[in-house]
């Protein structure tokens, strides 16, 4: 059968497949706590697909699985992180009281759920518009990272492809609200998993079994041609199958932008927080853990093994190294090997599952860029509620959608994990000692948070712009002002991730103010954790 019939019958069945349970979803959204949290009532595989879908992305695959043929097997730590925080702390520990405590006080966004359990409507506004404009930045790295393979892949155009899939999720999302979310990510994650699991036996297959494949990567340092390892090494490059040197710009990079970044910056990410407050009961949540927990564990894992791996079969096939093969943008490492190694029926299955990872997370972007407007702050300056915000909302998913189309023609090469990262990392300086505070310490008190707020997206914005390297040299505002790519270059900072100075700063603003500034009302505190 001709290669682009059989492409064309998959792609159709996947449409009209996620167009019918995205038309399931609008039947049943009929109120703002149906859009906003799926009137509370999701099943507990829907809730755990959704929450695994949404959080990995083509970022996560084809970016992360890129970077990894970069920094090797080390990125593996990440997968470690991403289901000891990313699932168990963040199901039992927070997901149980953001549930509880959300439905106290009948909160339908994140930042509702921070400006409810501290009685300030200026945090609302404020987390809402650093949702509304810091996201469009991870949203349009997960449609890079969909636009790149298919355009290595396949030979679509890249601007055809980036256009496409923002205009399918745009339509289902503003109709469906978070039910049109939660439905299709549950469809879309069951095809990634399937996809990834074909993909790490198939890797492993090619290469002659775990422990050959594994073997060979470590070898693999000391055979290729020094010149493709000497910029490496000057960085800290150990090899694929170990740690960069401590303390070097490589370790740096890994460890706190890529690692820490990302596996603990998932505790405050809006999009995956909101799925805590969809289900009826904790039981649910306790439910949800094991099938998160495998889902995550295949997908990131399987990505960073496949992306390290390729450097095995590319020196093996072409005598050069996974980078040299794509011309050093490691964001098109996955594709690559993708459309070296594997069948042309399996690229257009894996094409299913990179539209899948791309669809599920982007809509939960959009859908809290949405609300955020909408909801956050549409309704909390206006004191408008009603059909017009959820009507805000719709226009505010339209809006999100253009920018990341926008940025996903403007940013750089090399920018998929990078950006992740960095979205991740400005979330967790923004609303992590916030949002556990608001779950873990009732001492803590609404001058405290909003100081731990203010403190922490500042300084994060401000180390991102002036001091990281990688977002400084992309955004060229300090260039621009100073007439230095970066404020200061003595190592490490320009390889510090604004994660290890912003965060603990905002815990300790947090802190020292609330114990300042006086205790909340007994009679607040008994409602929020009422039966916490």
């Amino acid at each position: 059968m001709d290669n682009i019939l059989i492409l064309s019958i998959i792609v159709i069945i996947y449409l009209v497949l996620i167009g019918y349970v995205g038309y399931v979803a609008w039947r049943r959204t009929k109120s703002a706590d149906d859009y906003m949290v799926a009137g509370r009532e999701t099943h507990p595989v829907i809730m755990a697909l959704s929450y695994g879908a949404t959080f990995i992305s083509t970022a996560a695959i084809v970016g992360f699985g890129g970077t990894a043929g970069v920094y090797g097997m080390g990125l593996l730590w990440l997968t470690f992180l991403n289901i000891i925080v990313g699932i168990f702390i963040a199901f039992v520990l927070f997901g149980k009281r953001t549930r509880k405590i959300g439905h106290n006080i009948g909160a339908l966004t994140f930042p509702e759920f921070l400006s409810r359990r501290f009685n300030s409507k200026f945090i609302q506004y404020f987390s809402g518009a650093v949702i509304f404009l810091g996201m469009p930045l991870y949203a349009s790295v997960v449609l890079i990272g969909m636009a790149r393979f298919v355009e290595t892949t396949l030979g679509i155009d890249y601007s055809v492809a980036l256009i496409a899939m923002a205009l399918i999720v745009a339509v289902y999302v503003i109709f469906g609200g978070i039910r049109g979310v939660m439905y299709t990510d549950a469809v879309q994650g069951t095809i990634m998993f399937v996809g990834m699991v074909i993909l790490l036996g198939a890797i492993y297959w090619i290469l002659g079994g775990v422990v050959d494949a594994n073997q060979a990567l470590t070898n693999l340092v000391n055979v290729v041609p020094a010149k493709a390892t000497a910029a490496a090494t000057a960085t800290g490059f150990t090899g694929w199958t170990s740690m960069p040197a401590l303390g070097s710009p490589f370790w740096w990079t890994l460890v706190s932008t890529l690692i820490l970044g990302v596996g603990i910056g998932v505790l405050s990410q809006p999009q995956l927080a909101v799925r805590f407050m969809t289900v009826k009961s904790n039981k649910e949540l306790n439910r949800a853990v094991l099938v998160g927990g495998i889902f995550i564990f295949m997908m990131t894992g399987t990505a960073f093994i496949v992306g390290a791996l390729s450097n095995v079969y590319f020196f093996d096939t072409l005598g050069k190294t996974a980078m040299q093969v794509v011309g050093g943008n490691a964001d098109k490492i996955i594709p690559a090997f993708i459309s070296a190694a594997m069948p042309v029926w399996f690229a257009y299955l894996f094409m299913i599952t990179l539209i899948s990872a791309a669809m599920s997370t982007l809509s939960a972007q959009v859908h809290v860029q949405g609300t955020a407007l909408g909801r956050d702050i549409y309704e909390t300056v206006s004191k408008t509620k009603g059909g017009s915000s959820i009507l805000v909302a719709r226009a505010g998913i339209a809006v999100a959608v253009l920018i990341a189309v926008i940025l996903g023609f403007i940013l750089p090469a090399n920018i998929i994990a990078v950006g992740t990262a960095i979205w991740f990392s400005i979330t967790a300086a923004a609303f992590l000692s916030m949002y556990a505070f608001a779950l873990f310490w009732k001492r803590s008190t609404k001058a405290g948070v909003i100081a731990g707020l203010v403190t922490g997206t500042l300084i994060s914005i401000f180390w991102l712009v002036f001091e990281y390297k990688k977002s400084a040299e992309a955004l060229g505002i300090c260039k621009a002002l100073t007439g230095k790519a970066i404020l200061v270059t003595t190592m490490p900072w320009p390889t510090v991730d604004s994660i290890v100075i912003a965060l603990p700063i905002a815990f300790v603003v947090t802190v020292v103010v609330s114990l300042l500034t006086k205790p909340p009302a007994k009679e607040h505190l008994d409602k929020v954790f009422s039966g916490v």
